[in-house]
């Protein structure tokens, strides 16, 4: 039987056609360096020891929220592994954006009030599959859809400029350093989504072998 982890990689990237990457909501984004080569460091004894690569990663993924103070963005939980990173990032209510209907999606803030220390096995299991069947009847509220706001106030153009800066600053002692092209993302369903994918983050280290 497959793992969670293995279910979700092999799924992929599931961008819904009718949903706007800049629209409030927590989103699941995974990004692989290129080849998947370990540019980030290694794994010793079930931890993440990382390199000079690997800090600058962290780094830039904390400026994030500072740097784009406008789309009001706050980060979840996130983990920086040899050769890839998983991050949970919640998008707030903002000019940019127009939301989604509230009783469908949790947004912003309210995501973090999350206990992590009740986080179960089966809550992790069923979270995960929950976030694959997220509603796609969500659109704008004019009617249409794949609406996008400003590209430069989305999911994407945030990855972008982050994997840009991450690029620029490793290529100075390593310069075989690449992201893949893509990146995976899954939009955050409900609390019990955040609480399981926060969990797969936080464990991640300790499940790779």
């Amino acid at each position: 039987m497959a793992s969670i982890g293995q279910r979700y990689f092999q799924r992929g990237s599931a961008r819904l056609p009718n949903w706007n990457y800049g629209w409030a909501a927590g989103y699941f984004i995974t990004i692989n360096t290129r080849g998947r080569i370990p540019h980030f460091g290694e794994i010793l004894h079930r931890h993440v020891v990382v390199n000079e690569i690997g800090r600058l990663v962290e780094t830039e993924w904390l400026k994030t929220p500072e740097l784009r103070p406008d789309m009001h963005l706050v980060l979840g939980a996130f983990v920086v592994m040899p050769d890839h990173f998983h991050a949970i990032l919640l998008v707030g209510k903002n000019e940019f954006n127009v939301g989604c209907p509230e009783h469908r999606y949790r947004v912003g803030a309210d995501f973090l009030e999350v206990d992590e220390g009740y986080l179960e096995q089966e809550d992790w299991a069923v979270g995960i599959d929950a976030m694959h069947r997220v509603d796609s009847n969500c659109v704008h509220p004019n009617g249409r859809m794949n609406q996008f706001g400003p590209q430069s106030k989305n999911l994407a153009s945030i990855v972008r400029g982050f994997k840009s800066a991450v690029t620029i600053q490793a290529r100075s002692s390593c310069p075989d350093f690449g992201w893949q092209p893509r990146f995976y993302e899954r939009i955050i369903r409900d609390e019990r989504a955040y609480r399981s994918i926060t969990r797969y983050i936080l464990f991640n280290p300790w499940n790779t072998r």
